[in-house]
């Protein structure tokens, strides 16, 4: 993580989630993307360059650098540059610009936290991923068909259940402090599970899936997520050191040095070039506490 300035130095491009656990993102021009697996008491320690970089655009294994090496704002939940943005919704399957991907989708409904459900659609190839980033504490699958019945389906399901497509992520975050046991979050999930079942109107292509709850408990380490004193706020030449307790999502929950508990947001954390600090050094990230009742938008996930 050592190196001169940007672009010779290693740049974190945020938490990236397969069958094997999280793992932070690392690349660069010359040596390409390695990755560092997050795993409990696995220890954290590094400070911020003088600035924060775009990270480019990420095809499945195709990784596009910025081609203007933009900088963008460190209080920024994306690490993308306007342009890169662009190009990188040009080819979202949520922005409907890839209607001819031949790929089957799985329609879904996930469970964040009580009045925290949504319905959402991935790529049956992601074997669940998307749950996993998404830091969904349970989840059923619906149905599985081509994208556009997919699409049909998830908006003919959020209209009659009356669920949405997305939460506030500070939402998400308070609700799983304290989460009712997967029995709860099963039922929830069973009674919408359910209601679906027994709608009309969803395309005939989709093929129904049965009831078959999925809980995340284990690999979020849930049990060792404790109520956090806020969110670390990085900014330029700052240091945060600790050691790993748990990963939701894009989030490290993280007790630092001098024992408090904290909340890393890896998707602020992308973009910054990054070098190795002393593990006990303290840590002099800002940090924001938040308001756990008010559920007050810090960008939607």
């Amino acid at each position: 993580m050592t190196g001169g300035p940007w672009p010779s130095r290693w740049q974190c491009a945020g938490t990236r989630w397969d069958r094997h656990g999280p793992a932070l993102v690392w690349r660069h021009p010359l040596h390409g993307e390695r990755s560092s697996p997050l795993t409990p008491d696995r220890p954290l320690s590094f400070t911020t360059g003088p600035r924060r970089y775009c990270v480019g655009v990420r095809r499945g294994a195709r990784h596009t650098p910025c081609p203007a090496g933009a900088e963008v704002p460190a209080s920024a939940v994306s690490a993308q540059c306007p342009e890169c943005a662009r190009l990188d919704r040009s080819y979202s399957v949520a922005a409907d610009t890839r209607t001819d991907d031949p790929r089957p989708y799985d329609v879904y409904l996930a469970w964040f936290g009580p009045e925290l459900v949504k319905v959402g659609i991935t790529a049956a190839e992601r074997e669940g991923a998307r749950l996993l980033e998404q830091a969904a504490l349970s989840y059923c699958p619906l149905g599985r068909g081509p994208l556009m019945a997919a699409r049909r389906a998830e908006a003919v399901l959020g209209a009659a259940l009356g669920i949405p497509d997305r939460f506030p992520y500070a939402a998400k975050r308070a609700a799983r402090e304290t989460p009712p046991p997967p029995e709860r979050r099963a039922a929830d999930l069973a009674a919408l599970h359910r209601r679906a079942r027994g709608l009309g109107g969803l395309p005939e292509s989709l093929v129904p899936a049965p009831f078959g709850p999925v809980h995340h408990d284990a690999a979020f380490h849930l049990d060792r997520v404790r109520p956090a004193l806020g969110l670390v706020q990085l900014v330029p030449g700052t240091t945060v050191t600790g050691r790993i307790d748990a990963v939701a999502g894009p989030d490290i929950h993280l007790t630092s040095t001098d024992a408090r508990i904290l909340v890393l947001d890896t998707r602020q954390l992308a973009g910054w070039p990054l070098t190795a600090a002393a593990a006990d050094a303290p840590t002099t990230a800002p940090v924001a506490a938040w308001e756990r009742e008010a559920r007050a938008p810090e960008g939607l996930f």
